[in-house]
């Protein structure tokens, strides 16, 4: 069996990991008392547009419901 190491399911499964180990990462930080709050920003800010990337992914990926 072929896997295509480019798919688009393939690609939401590592945007998904690198999300939780981002969401992880800022937890751990926040306990820490953060003091590089630059870090954290932008941390947060690689986080949310994971996120966006996987909403749009997913919306790409699910076919269009019949109205």
């Amino acid at each position: 069996m072929e896997t295509n190491l480019h798919s688009p399911q393939r690609r939401l499964i590592e945007l998904r990991i690198e999300h939780g180990d981002l969401d992880a990462l800022i937890d751990i930080a926040l306990l820490d008392a953060p003091k590089d709050e630059l870090m954290m920003r932008r941390l947060k800010k690689r986080r949310l547009a994971l996120r966006d990337e996987i909403s749009r992914l997913q919306d790409a990926l699910q076919p269009d419901e019949p109205a």
